[in-house]
């Protein structure tokens, strides 16, 4: 999927399909580009994550820019989502590590071995936000749960998108368990502090995908450098 995008991102970023055009149906890039259409959709998904194409029921998919700027994941572009996960998450993640139950422990350390082990990106994704949902959960307090509930299809896009374009789920893992280990000593400063620094990852990521897709650009039209 992975080597699918780059090609198809590269051939809108440099012109190949400019914008308004409609690319070729997913039968004619399957042939092309010798690959499944499974594989193809994911593709397509991500090109319209990042907000180079628009699918049209019954039409097709068009091209509607030559760069990235702010991925969309869901109803939300990245840059709002991120900002509300900071003033949400990281101060809920001191909450929960002063008041989390045995149980909240024993869910979320249930949760990491479950993705620390599993192998289909769908399921892992599911259990990303599930993640999430458990750290506002520990808190204790509802309000922070449902905050998380209403984002939580953003969070899954997001997910899946810094998975397959970013690389993310190493990292992401590493994070995750760190903010588990904080929450496991009672720390709420070092819960804060995994938890602001798995954010950053996520930034720094998102950061990198479209720094990478302006770099690539060629000025002025001309060919890439």
């Amino acid at each position: 999927m992975e080597a699918v995008l780059a090609h198809l991102r590269h051939a809108i970023e440099h012109g190949e399909y400019a914008i308004g055009d409609k690319l070729p149906s997913e039968a004619e890039l399957c042939r092309t580009l010798e690959v499944s259409r499974p594989v193809l959709r994911e593709a397509l998904r991500a090109l319209q994550t990042m907000g180079l194409t628009v699918s049209r029921t019954g039409k097709g998919t068009f091209v509607v820019a030559n760069a990235v700027e702010d991925p969309t994941f869901g109803d939300y572009a990245a840059s709002d989502l991120l900002e509300v996960r900071r003033h949400i998450e990281i101060p809920v993640a001191g909450y929960a590590a002063a008041r989390r139950t045995r149980e909240d422990l024993d869910h979320i350390e249930h949760l990491l071995d479950r993705m620390e082990h599993e192998s289909d990106t769908t399921a892992w994704v599911a259990m990303d936000t599930l993640f999430h949902l458990a750290i506002a959960e520990a808190s204790q307090n509802p309000v922070f749960r449902r905050v998380i509930e209403e984002i939580r299809d953003a969070l899954a896009r997001q997910s899946a998108f810094l998975n397959e374009v970013g690389g993310r789920r190493d990292r992401g893992h590493r994070e995750h368990v760190a903010i588990y280990e904080a929450l496991l000593d009672g720390s709420e400063s070092d819960a804060v502090e995994a938890m602001r620094f798995h954010l950053d990852g996520v930034e720094n990521t998102l950061t990198t995908i479209v720094r990478s897709a302006q770099q690539d650009a060629p000025a002025d039209g001309g060919p890439p450098v």
